[in-house]
C-alpha cells in the first residue's frame, strides 16, 4: 500500500511539473533577426555579463546591479558603481525587460543590444573611457575568442562592440519569469492559487485602485506595464526651485544641456531628457509589477522602501505638481482594500 501511494505521488508531481508552463501570463518572446538565439551564444552573453574587467577599476559588471539573488537588481536605492559612486536612479529588473518596447526608465535605448552598450561607459557606473576597452579584452582572452568564432563565425581581430551586445542581449533574453500565482489564476484558470484577499485585491486593483490603466493585464498575457510614461510626483520637488526659469529657457530655443542642472536636478526630469517635449516633464516608465516583493526598493529614486509606502502614496493622489498625470488621483482605498491589494502583489511572484 505503502509503495502504491509512493507511486501515485510522484506520478502527480511529474505530472504537474511535465503540464508547468514557465511562460504562462507571457505574450511570445519576439528576437531580432539580426540577433537569433543559441545556447552558445546565451552562454557567452552570460559570462559577458557578469565579467567585472569591463570596468574602469575591475570592480562592476552588470550583474553587480543586476544580480540574480536578488531577482536581478541590487537591492540599493539608486545604482553603485565604480569607487563606490552612486547615481540618482534606482537599478530597475532586467527580469522579462526582453518583452519591454524601450529600455531605461526615461526609455532612451529601444533594444536590450543598445541598452547594453550605455553603462560600460557611463563614468558613474562602469567608467570605460570607450567601448574599445572591452573589445580589447575580449579579443586578448583565449577563451573569449574562441567562444566569438563559435557564435559569429569572426577571428578575435574582428569582434567589436556590436557583438558583445548581441551576446550580453540573447542572455537577458533568456531572464523570463511567468507561472505565478496569479498568472495560474487568471490564465491558467485555477482558481485555488489565490487565496481570498489576493482575489479581492485583483477586483481592487482593476477597479477601485485604477492601478491596471498602467499595470496592464491583457486578455492572453499580462507584462503589467503599459510601457508608457507618467509624472507620479516621485521626486518632482527637486525641479521646483528651477522649474519657471528652465521652462523659459528652453521656451526661447536653447539646447537643454546648456542649462545650469544638478546631476540630481537633470535625472528627475525623467522623460523630457530624451524628447524635449514638455509635456514629459518628470516621466518616467511604468514598471511591472512582477516579482514585485523581491525587488524593493520602489520608485525611479528608489525612495520607497516598502510596497505599504507606494499603496499609501498613490492611495493620496502622488505629490502634486503641475506636471503629475491626469491618472493620479486620491483613491480613498480603506485598511482592508490596502491589505488586500498588498496580497494581490505578493502573488505575482514566480517560483
Amino acid at each position: 500500500m505503502l509503495r502504491f501511494v509512493l507511486k501515485l505521488f510522484l506520478g502527480l508531481a511529474f505530472s504537474a511539473c511535465a503540464l508547468a508552463d514557465h511562460n504562462l501570463g507571457l505574450p511570445p518572446l519576439t528576437v531580432p533577426n539580426d540577433n537569433p538565439q543559441s545556447k552558445e551564444k546565451i552562454e557567452l552573453g552570460r559570462l559577458l555579463f557578469n565579467d567585472s574587467r569591463f570596468s574602469a577599476d575591475g570592480t562592476v559588471s552588470c550583474a553587480s546591479c543586476h544580480h540574480p539573488g536578488k531577482a536581478f537588481t541590487d537591492g540599493l536605492s539608486v545604482a553603485k558603481g565604480i569607487k563606490g559612486q552612486t547615481g540618482t536612479r534606482n537599478a530597475p529588473t532586467v527580469v522579462n525587460a526582453a518583452f519591454y518596447e524601450t529600455l531605461f526608465l526615461d526609455g532612451r535605448a529601444n533594444s536590450l543590444e543598445d541598452q547594453a552598450l550605455g553603462p560600460f561607459v557611463n563614468p558613474i557606473e562602469h567608467g570605460l573611457e570607450s567601448h574599445q576597452a572591452i573589445v580589447d579584452v575580449v579579443q586578448h582572452d583565449s577563451t573569449y575568442s574562441q567562444q566569438f568564432k563559435n557564435v559569429f563565425s569572426i577571428q578575435a581581430s574582428d569582434i567589436t562592440i556590436d557583438h558583445v551586445v548581441k551576446a550580453v542581449a540573447s542572455y537577458e533574453r533568456t531572464l523570463i519569469s511567468g507561472d505565478s500565482p496569479f498568472d495560474r489564476y487568471l490564465f491558467g484558470r485555477d482558481h485555488s492559487t489565490l487565496s481570498t484577499s489576493a482575489e479581492r485585491g485583483l477586483g481592487i486593483f482593476k477597479r477601485k485602485g485604477n492601478c491596471v490603466t498602467c499595470h496592464e493585464i491583457s486578455w492572453n498575457n499580462a507584462l503589467f506595464t503599459d510601457n508608457r510614461f507618467y509624472n507620479i510626483g516621485v521626486g518632482f520637488k527637486h525641479l521646483a526651485p528651477i522649474l519657471d526659469d528652465l521652462i523659459a529657457f528652453i521656451g526661447q530655443g536653447n539646447n537643454l544641456d546648456d542649462f545650469p542642472l544638478t546631476a540630481l536636478q537633470r535625472s528627475e526630469l525623467g522623460r523630457f531628457n530624451v524628447t524635449k517635449n514638455l509635456a514629459d516633464m518628470g516621466k518616467f516608465k511604468t514598471p511591472t509589477l512582477r516579482n514585485i516583493t523581491l525587488t524593493s526598493p520602489y520608485m525611479h529614486n528608489g525612495s520607497m522602501k516598502t510596497l505599504e509606502e507606494v499603496i499609501e502614496h498613490y492611495d493620496k493622489g502622488g505629490d502634486k505638481n503641475r506636471f503629475i498625470d491626469t491618472k493620479i488621483f486620491p483613491l480613498h482605498l480603506t485598511l482592508q482594500e490596502k491589505t488586500d491589494l498588498l496580497e494581490f502583489m505578493r502573488a505575482l511572484t514566480s517560483p
